[in-house]
């Protein structure tokens, strides 16, 4: 079944009562994500227009789940990187103007994208890595993520990243785009996490070798769940480009060879996901 899209799908989000220790989440595809708990609203890597495509790259598969000028109601937006399916200054320069409120995480280079978009200076903030912060009833802990470099300036800011977010005594981890290296598993390791947002759509030559940089393979997503005794795995970056995803049945068979019993899911485009515990 489809997601809800644009105005009911905001309704939806408004309307939605998220008691302490429960959390909300609404995917916006590829690594995008809607988080609500109590009256904390986050925007996660949130990708709403179609500027890849106009720029020459592939189309979209589905459409932009929610119009960003609509977007009245966000306290944050994280973004973990510059690509244009993470930080998108045709999403973020009407969602920030939508939502006058909002603060912006991003990177350095996430920074000037956002600073062409209109997006004022004192509305963003570069985190360095390992340092916590709260903002509007979330925490988040930038985590190192490598994409395929590992690349990190004498200040401690990456220029790709994951975040460690708690909100309403739930914690997430979303790695933004990476493949496994020992700074990452450093970081990550012997942190509780509630629910793991993790890339599934894998890297291989072909892709490679037409500048497509790809993620985790599902296998590793999993070991990575596994490692952090996440109680639920959320594949993600596998659903809006034909030419750079994996048959999602592959999570699923490599779930049930490496950890049948967690707790595992694919989300549609503005389809809601309730963690309660």
């Amino acid at each position: 079944m489809a997601g809800l899209r644009d105005t009911a799908l905001i309704a939806q989000i408004d309307g939605l009562t998220v008691p302490y220790g429960q959390l909300a989440l609404w995917s916006l595809g590829q690594a995008g994500f809607v988080l609500k708990g109590e009256q904390t609203i986050a925007y996660i890597d949130p990708y709403l227009s179609n500027s890849v495509e106009v720029l020459g790259g592939p189309p979209r598969r589905f459409l932009v789940p929610i119009d960003p000028a609509l977007i009245t109601h966000a306290h944050i937006v994280l973004t973990t990187h510059e690509h244009l399916d993470h930080t998108d200054a045709p999403t973020i320069g009407p969602l920030m103007a939508a939502s006058p409120s909002a603060l912006l995480v991003t990177s350095a280079q996430g920074r000037e994208i956002a600073r062409g978009a209109g997006v004022r200076e004192d509305r963003m903030i570069v985190p360095r890595l390992g340092e916590r912060m709260t903002l509007a009833g979330l925490a988040f802990t930038a985590t190192p993520a490598a994409h395929y470099a590992y690349e990190v300036d004498e200040q401690g800011h990456s220029r790709w990243m994951g975040f460690i977010i708690e909100c309403n005594g739930v914690t997430v981890y979303h790695s933004g785009d990476t493949v496994l290296f020992p700074e990452l598993l450093d970081a990550v390791r012997g942190r509780p996490v509630d629910i793991a947002l993790l890339p599934i759509n894998g890297r291989d030559h072909y892709r490679e070798r037409n500048d497509i940089i790809g993620n985790l393979w599902p296998g590793e997503a999993i070991e990575l769940a596994k490692e952090l005794d996440a109680r639920v795995l959320i594949g993600i970056h596998n659903d809006l480009f034909a030419v750079n995803r994996v048959n999602p049945g592959l999570l699923f068979d490599e779930l049930d060879r490496r950890a049948p019993f967690l707790r595992c899911h694919m989300l549609q485009p503005g389809e809601l996901y309730l963690y309660a515990g």
